[in-house]
C-alpha cells in the first residue's frame, strides 16, 4: 500500500487518522465483508480502490488541482456532474458513511440529526478525510430540512453552492430546476474560468450515460435464477462509481461483466440454491456502510436490488443525448436529475411505490426491506406508504430503522433472520 502521509500533511490533515485508517481500512473491508468463495476476479480492482480509498483518488484529485484544474464536491444524486465535468472540472460524491465521523458533526450539530449528515460534516470539521479537503467548492441541495440547516454550518468553513430542488413535480417545478442548472453552469463557469459549451456538455452526457450503461449491464446479472455476483459487491461497485474516475470505471465494469458473461453459461452462482431474493429500500447506504447487504447475505439471503440513492436510483435512467443546444441539454438534464428520481423529498411520490412494485417482478424479488437511517424524517415518514401499499399487493416486507454502528447489528440479524426464514415458510 503507497505511502500518502505527505499529501496528508500538505491538506493540513490528521497524519495519525492516515496510519489508522491504513492500518485498519484493507483488513477490515477485504477480509470482514468482501471475503467470500467463488468470487469474481474482476473485483480486485475494486478492492484496491477501497483499500486506498483515502489515497489513491484522492491522489489524482490533488494532481488536478497542482495542474491548475478544480475538483467540486457533491452530496446527492440530483446534483448533475455533466456540469462540472463540461467546465473541466473534477466532480467526486462525498462518502458519509462511517461511524467514524459522526462525533465530529455531533460538535455542530444536535444528537438527533441523520448520521448522514452529521458524518459529513464531521470529515470536513476533524480534518480526516481527503475528500473533504481537496474540493474547492462543496454543492448543496434542498432535499431534507436537516441538509439545508447543516449547509449553512458547512458554509461557514467551505465555499458553498445551494441548488433549490422543488418539492413537487409540476411544470412550474421543473421550470425552476432547470434555471438552477443554468444557475449552477454560471456558477462552475466562475469556478474554472471555462466556457460551457454545447459539445462539452454533449460529451459529459455520454460519458456518465456510458457509466450508467455499464452500471445497467452489472445489474442485469442480478435477474438471473444463478446471480453470479453478491449483491454487496453491486453495492461496492455502485459506491465506488460516485467518486472514481469515470472512464476509468466504466472500463472496470464492462470487464467485470465480460467475466459475468462467462460465469453465467457456466451456470455459476454466488448464492445457494433457492436463496431468498431481497429488494432493498430507502435511505442511502453510502460507503462503506455494507452492514445491511452483509447481514442478509450471511443469514443466506441474496440481495438481488437496491431501489435507493446508493443503488439503481443513480443509474436506471440516462440522460437523452439527443439536444443539439445548450437550452435541449438542460431540459434534457432537469427530466433526468428531477423527473427520474423518486426521492422521498416529494409530495405526492406514488411513483416510488409504483418502482418498487416493478423492480420487485424485474428482480423476482421474495420480499422487500425497508431501510430508514435513525432520524431521518422523510423516509420514515413516507415508510407508512411504502409498506402500506406492499402489504396490500401481498409483497412481503420488513420495516427497519439502523444508523451506523454496529450496537444493532445482533438484533437486526434475529429480525431478518425471521423475515427470511418467514419467507421460507
Amino acid at each position: 500500500m503507497a505511502d500518502y502521509r505527505k499529501m496528508w500533511e500538505d491538506l493540513g490533515m490528521d497524519v495519525k487518522t492516515h496510519d489508522l485508517l491504513c492500518e485498519a481500512l484493507p483488513g477490515a473491508v477485504i477480509e470482514v465483508y468482501f471475503s467470500q468463495e467463488n468470487r469474481p476476479v474482476g473485483m480486485d480492482y475494486f478492492n484496491a480502490v477501497v483499500a486506498e480509498i483515502h489515497g489513491l483518488r484522492p491522489a489524482e484529485l490533488a494532481e488536478h488541482k497542482k495542474k491548475g484544474g478544480k475538483v467540486v464536491g457533491t452530496f446527492c444524486i440530483h446534483v448533475p456532474d455533466e456540469v462540472p465535468i463540461a467546465a473541466g472540472a473534477i466532480a467526486t460524491g462525498l462518502c458519509s458513511g462511517s461511524q467514524f465521523w459522526v462525533p465530529g458533526g455531533e460538535k455542530k450539530l444536535p444528537a438527533a440529526t441523520c448520521p448522514l449528515i452529521k458524518a459529513s460534516l464531521g470529515a470536513r470539521f476533524d480534518r480526516t478525510c481527503p475528500f473533504f479537503r481537496l474540493a474547492d467548492i462543496f454543492v448543496g441541495e434542498t432535499t431534507c430540512d436537516g441538509k439545508k440547516k447543516a449547509w449553512e454550518i458547512l458554509a461557514e468553513d467551505a465555499p458553498m453552492y445551494i441548488m433549490d430542488i422543488p418539492q413537487m413535480k409540476r411544470k412550474k417545478d421543473y421550470d425552476h430546476w432547470k434555471d438552477e442548472i443554468f444557475g449552477y453552469i454560471r456558477r462552475m463557469e466562475e469556478l474554472t474560468g471555462s466556457t460551457v459549451t454545447p459539445e462539452k456538455l454533449h460529451e459529459a452526457i455520454v460519458l456518465l450515460n456510458n457509466k450508467r450503461k455499464a452500471l445497467q449491464r452489472l445489474a442485469e446479472f442480478r435477474k438471473l435464477e444463478n446471480i453470479p455476483i453478491s449483491g454487496k459487491d453491486v453495492l461496492l461497485i455502485t459506491q465506488i462509481a460516485f467518486y472514481d474516475d469515470p472512464a476509468r470505471l466504466t472500463s472496470k465494469i464492462n470487464a467485470l461483466c465480460d467475466e459475468l458473461d462467462e460465469r453465467t453459461r457456466q451456470g455459476v452462482s454466488v448464492f445457494r440454491k433457492g436463496a431468498k431474493r431481497i429488494l432493498l429500500t430507502g435511505t442511502p447506504l453510502s460507503i462503506p456502510n455494507w452492514k445491511l447487504h452483509h447481514i442478509v447475505e450471511s443469514l443466506g439471503g441474496a440481495v438481488v436490488c437496491e431501489e435507493m440513492c446508493t443503488g439503481i436510483r443513480y443509474y436506471e435512467e440516462c440522460v437523452d443525448e439527443s439536444g443539439k443546444t445548450l437550452d435541449e441539454m438542460v431540459t434534457a438534464l432537469t427530466e433526468r436529475y428531477m423527473g427520474a428520481i423518486h426521492c422521498a423529498c416529494f409530495t405526492p411520490n406514488h411513483e416510488r411505490i409504483d418502482d418498487i412494485k416493478r423492480l420487485v417482478r424485474e428482480y423476482k424479488a421474495d420480499g422487500v426491506i425497508d431501510v430508514n437511517l435513525k432520524f431521518c424524517g422523510i423516509y420514515d415518514t413516507e415508510g407508512y406508504f411504502v409498506e402500506r401499499e406492499l402489504k396490500n399487493a401481498g409483497i412481503p416486507v420488513l420495516g427497519i430503522e439502523t444508523d451506523y454502528t454496529d450496537q444493532d447489528a445482533e438484533q437486526l440479524k434475529t429480525r431478518i433472520g425471521a423475515f427470511l426464514e418467514m419467507l421460507g415458510n
